[in-house]
């Protein structure tokens, strides 16, 4: 019987995670659960995101209440068969503090650090993840964001694989020469790193700008990609908010900042304040705001998309999905319509601009589940 019992342990969600805040409990204690199911939420230096059970059970105990933080492999509580008694609950959690320090603290030392990469005399950072003989994944961040954006989409694919998560030019720990910005010239950057790291073909995944990125390298370079997933992407349609643009490329002062990432989710609580200090942090660094100047004026000009891929999408021979939040603010899901019947579209309820974090299980399962077939 004990040794059906297992532990909910804080996660370990990218590359600067050290600790979470448990926010709320989904699931009362004695509850069964499926799997799937949500258990509770847990605030990140990121975002707040919610532990999904990996198999069905009971919540035999809550450890960490609501509002309590714990390090990275803290124990949050307790789950098992319904029958198992108080005693075997207490030798479980006795034993789990002495047992589970000291692997969290190896875990911790070997956790993989991102490398740098030249392409063609710029530097590129990316974090590589997994390994396997199976096709790799490479995942492709947003206007303002980095890789860190796909910290609970990384780990969730990296099973059986390798998958490369890539700071585009003028992002995170890249170089802030993005030429003039474009398309085509961030594409180019992506398509010299699968290059050198002799990497493809691969199955893409692009978010909003680097959605429109992964599409437009699909269509020039099908030879490098197998499958093809946008997170809503840009370059379908003219429609987008400047008033995020205009307002995320300016920001200085917390107080912007609030206003300007809460456009990206459904629920703006979600926004954590260390979030809002990462970006700012990084605004302040030497050549981001010119670099992210030059890429919105190149992508937004006049407060329009300058891009146009329908075309290109339609005639794309490798399996392509969508996904979208139903309250994306800042790119109307209203532009899936402009997709060929051919493309799978999935318009996930209750998330934004940010999918692959407000409701990172659905969206890690609908991956999963279109690169292995």
């Amino acid at each position: 019987m004990t040794a059906a019992i297992t532990a909910i342990t804080m996660p370990k969600w990218g590359l600067t995670m050290t600790e979470g805040k448990v926010v709320q409990w989904l699931r009362p204690a004695g509850a069964a659960f499926a799997a799937g199911d949500e258990l509770l939420e847990i605030e990140t230096s990121k975002i707040t995101n919610v532990v999904e059970a990996e198999a069905a059970g009971t919540l035999l105990r809550v450890v960490a209440a609501e509002g309590s933080t714990l390090p990275i492999g803290g124990l949050l509580a307790v789950i098992g068969p319904a029958d198992a008694s108080v005693a075997e609950i207490e030798t479980f959690v006795a034993g789990f503090v002495v047992a589970e320090s000291a692997g969290e603290a190896a875990e911790a030392a070997e956790a993989p650090a991102p490398r740098m990469l030249d392409v063609a005399g710029i530097r590129l950072r990316y974090l590589e993840l997994g390994s396997g003989d199976a096709a790799s994944v490479l995942l492709l961040h947003g206007f303002g964001a980095d890789l860190n954006s796909w910290m609970f989409t990384q780990p969730a694919l990296a099973e059986g694989r390798r998958v490369l998560a890539l700071d585009l030019p003028g992002h995170g720990g890249s170089s802030r020469d993005v030429g003039n910005g474009d398309a085509e010239a961030l594409g180019q950057a992506v398509e010299g790193f699968l290059t050198v790291l002799d990497a493809g073909p691969v199955h893409l995944v692009g978010h909003s700008m680097g959605g429109a990125i992964a599409a437009s390298l699909a269509a020039r370079r099908p030879d490098l990609v197998r499958t093809l997933t946008l997170i809503a992407p840009a370059g379908l349609g003219p429609e987008i908010n400047t008033a995020f643009i205009d307002g995320f490329v300016r920001a200085s002062r917390r107080k912007d900042a609030v206003e300007v990432l809460q456009m990206l989710v459904h629920d703006p609580s979600v926004v954590s304040r260390a979030m809002v200090e990462d970006v700012l942090r990084f605004k302040r660094l030497d050549g981001v705001a010119a670099a992210l100047d030059t890429i919105a004026r190149a992508w937004f000009a006049g407060g329009r998309q300058t891009l146009d891929l329908t075309a290109e999408m339609a005639a794309l021979a490798m399996p392509v999905q969508v996904i979208w939040g139903c309250d994306d603010r800042i790119i109307p899901v209203a532009h899936a319509d402009n997709l060929a019947p051919a493309v799978q579209v999935h318009v996930l309820e209750a998330a934004g601009h940010l999918p692959h974090m407000e409701k990172a299980g659905e969206v890690n399962r609908l991956i999963r589940r279109f690169i292995d077939t």
